[in-house]
């Protein structure tokens, strides 16, 4: 097995990050000046402090003191403004960045196949999406401005030194390749770690989500114990990924303390013997020097620290580019316009699989004419859902066509095809907001008239404005303030607002409560009134009046005709569901 070489430092990565800085140029280049001012006036102070003890103190001459006084205040206070300056527009500009990446992240998500959900972590996607994002925008707030103006920090100091005591500057540039080692392996060690740190973050948000979403299963299965255990091994390889990263930094930071402590006593050593003997070194050096070296040996230590939130955002970096560079979209190249839509659909010689070589559909044919009501039944996994997310083109065939008053589907624009088509579920998704706009779903061009008066002629009004509050009323998470029937009455309310060419009900009473089944029944009369509807059927007494039923089994029809027709054969696949289904309501 071949391993990929790993990179401390992915330069092509950064260079791609970097280009969305390029809108914000201005600050982009206020924030580079504050990193050199800081650098500058930081390296200047042990400079002043070295001109004052030898002129003044050292020869005890008052006048010009007060000068070099005045001069290091004035340094200090330079060093704090460009410092505050500095940590605005490196924030601001991370959050800006960020901002730009999600948009662009969330809106290539909104156009991904359905088949890049069914095999995509919902809790991976919200981790790169969210955590990802926030580590991406520590880059330019704590990483990258910040190693930079370090470096730049040390570059000066050092030229600094070599100015002032070349000798004594020996000394700490022969520490500093020791440190600098012991950085680099840091760093690696540290890449490596951060990645695991990511995993174990993605597979706590997917486990996390998925059970909390599903905890009345876990409930009423008794499966406490066991996801409980399973919680806690993923949380185990968590914390052992984290205790990584806690075991590098305990074992770097004390040594590079360690290794600063030596260089300052041997500055102090070998500068306190030249001052005194030698007479290399003036007292202002010495002092100037105890000032510089921490200036000198914090930065490497802050830049390891500062490497690691760079390479913690780098890898975020990696895998959100990762999903923005995923080519799962549905092809939206079509210009053929159905303003004049009339409901004609016709499927010719259809296959389709989800997974290659397992057919789904196997050369389905078949004709909707306007205003019919079609109804597919069929047993699990004959194929009847998949007909209406092909319609949809939320995936795309192997073979064959689909056609819109003749026209391929392919050739219409998604946006053109969706608007024709509303599609009533059996299970009904509601968004944690009022029912209003859950009937609207933010469509500034349907008022809240249009919805009361559609409500009013579907048979629904009376059942909204019972709840508290009517069309205001919160439904929360999901709809969990409503039950089964009444959000399917919401979702038959708002498939019948758009005003669709195609109405297509998927199982829609299959899980209605008794109370509701009434209302429904009106509902869908009202609704597929003059309109071309498909209809998914589990219960054959809800299609008796269809103008076409078709029979799907293993991807194929195999009986087509009316209630009445498909009856007479006795021996046909639908008059035995009818019959069984008939002897069961008996029982």
């Amino acid at each position: 097995m071949t391993k990929t070489k790993q990179t401390v430092f992915d330069a092509p990565l950064f260079g791609r990050l970097l280009a969305y800085t390029k809108p914000y140029y201005p600050i982009f280049v206020l924030a580079l000046i504050t990193v050199i001012g800081l650098a500058v006036f930081g390296a200047l102070r042990p400079k002043v402090l070295q001109m004052a003890m030898d002129v003044n103190i050292e020869q005890q001459l008052q006048p010009g003191f007060l000068r070099y006084i005045l001069w290091m205040f004035a340094l200090l206070f330079m060093e704090v403004l460009c410092n505050l300056i500095f940590i605005y527009t490196a924030s601001w500009l991370g959050q800006s960045v960020v901002r730009d990446i999600r948009i662009k992240l969330f809106n290539h998500i909104l156009a991904f196949k359905m088949k890049y959900f069914d095999n995509s972590s919902v809790g991976v996607l919200l981790t790169r999406t969210v955590t990802d994002m926030e580590r991406i925008a520590d880059i330019f707030g704590e990483g990258l401005f910040m190693i930079f103006s370090d470096i730049l920090k040390m570059l000066v100091v050092g030229t600094v030194m070599v100015y002032m005591n070349w000798q004594l500057s020996i000394v700490v540039f022969f520490t500093l390749p020791i440190i600098l080692i012991a950085t680099k392996i840091f760093q690696k060690y540290m890449k490596k770690a951060f990645e695991e740190v990511r995993n174990e973050v993605s597979n706590l948000n997917s486990f996390v989500q998925e059970r909390l979403t599903g905890m009345k299963i876990v409930q009423l299965f008794a499966r406490e114990m066991i996801e409980f255990k399973s919680f806690e091994a993923i949380n185990q390889r968590h914390k052992k990924a984290w205790i990584k990263t806690v075991w590098y930094n305990s074992v770097f930071f004390p040594i590079a303390e360690l290794l600063t402590s030596i260089t300052l006593g041997i500055i102090i050593w070998l500068g306190g013997l030249n001052t005194v003997f030698e007479q290399t070194a003036s007292v202002g050096d010495l002092a100037a020097f105890i000032m510089m070296v921490p200036m000198m040996f914090r930065p490497l230590h802050q830049i390891a620290n500062k490497f690691n939130t760079l390479q913690m955002g780098m890898v975020a970096a990696d895998r959100v580019f990762k999903v923005l560079d995923t080519n799962s979209n549905i092809s939206d190249l079509g210009n053929e316009s159905l303003k004049e839509f009339s409901g004609k659909i016709e499927f010719k010689n259809v296959h389709f699989s989800y997974v290659k070589n397992e057919a789904v559909l196997k050369g389905v044919s078949f004709k909707v004419m306007p205003g019919q009501t079609v109804a597919i039944v069929g047993s699990t996994g004959a194929g009847k859902s998949t007909i209406i997310n092909l319609i949809n083109r939320f995936y795309e065939i192997d073979k064959g066509q689909i056609l819109f008053d003749q026209t391929n589907i392919k050739s219409i624009p998604l946006k053109s095809l969706r608007k024709q088509v509303s599609v009533v579920l059996q299970d009904v998704f509601l968004f944690a907001d009022t029912i209003l706009n859950n009937i609207t779903l933010g469509n500034s061009q349907i008022s809240e008239a249009a919805v009361v008066d559609a409500a009013k002629q579907i048979g629904i009004h009376d059942f909204i404005t019972n709840l508290p509050g009517g069309y205001r009323y919160n439904v929360k998470e999901r709809g969990v303030m409503l039950s089964v029937g009444q959000r399917q009455l919401i979702s038959f309310l708002r498939a019948y607002i758009t005003n669709p060419k195609v109405l297509i009900l998927d199982e829609a009473t299959a899980s209605i409560d008794s109370n509701s089944e009434q209302l429904i029944q009106a509902a869908t009369k009202k609704i597929t009134k003059d309109r071309t509807s498909i209809v998914i059927a589990h219960r054959l007494a809800t299609i008796q009046k269809a103008d076409v039923i078709i029979v799907l089994d293993a991807g194929e029809i195999i009986e087509m005709g009316t209630h009445s027709s498909l009856l007479k054969n006795k021996e046909g696949v639908y008059s035995g569901l009818y019959k069984a289904q008939f002897l069961k309501q008996e029982h």
